[in-house]
């Protein structure tokens, strides 16, 4: 078995289910608006060129793509990996990761449980939900291009400092 939660651990960043449902609750925005999404989008593009991270980046509000940018080393195979993340995000209310991990927690074909095919849904992480307080879920930001632990973790650094800009804490 340790086997098992090694390779688990390795892909997966050895995250849980319920660990990652509170950060999504802790990374709840008070509001979001058309210029939210593009400080967002601003954000993580800053972070990847800083990097040189060779990825793209996406902020949606609902399906609307409100923001869009690819890095040097990115590529269309981005745009399509995205695609299938916020498939995940805007069909579950949750991070693509959470949905990767949940489904490893408990042993489900993820893809066969929500009657859709792996072709156009993509339970890997860099799909997060963007939440607001009393609302839910009302968009989505996606990084595509790096390992995937890595994808979610700087969604997760790009929406804690957004939330910093405003003032908010994560």
């Amino acid at each position: 078995m340790a086997d098992e939660n090694e390779k688990i651990n390795g892909t997966t960043g050895g995250f849980t289910s319920a660990g990652l449902k509170t950060e999504e609750e802790l990374l709840a925005l008070p509001s979001f608006e058309i210029a939210d999404a593009i400080e967002l989008g601003e954000i993580a593009l800053d972070f990847g060129m800083t990097r040189g991270h060779p990825m793209a980046t996406e902020v949606r509000i609902g399906e609307w793509v409100v923001f869009h940018a690819s890095l040097p080393g990115s590529s269309t195979d981005n745009d399509w990996w995205m695609g299938r993340k916020a498939r995940v995000v805007l069909k579950t209310g949750h991070s693509s990761l959470h949905e990767r991990v949940l489904a490893e927690e408990t042993d489900v074909d993820w893809f066969a449980q929500h009657g859709v095919v792996e072709e156009e849904y993509a339970i890997h992480g860099g799909g997060l939900p963007i939440n607001v307080i009393g609302k839910g879920l009302v968009g989505v930001l996606l990084i595509s291009g790096l390992p995937q632990v890595q994808d979610h973790l700087l969604g997760v650094e790009v929406l804690t400092e957004f939330l910093a800009r405003k003032g908010e804490v994560a």
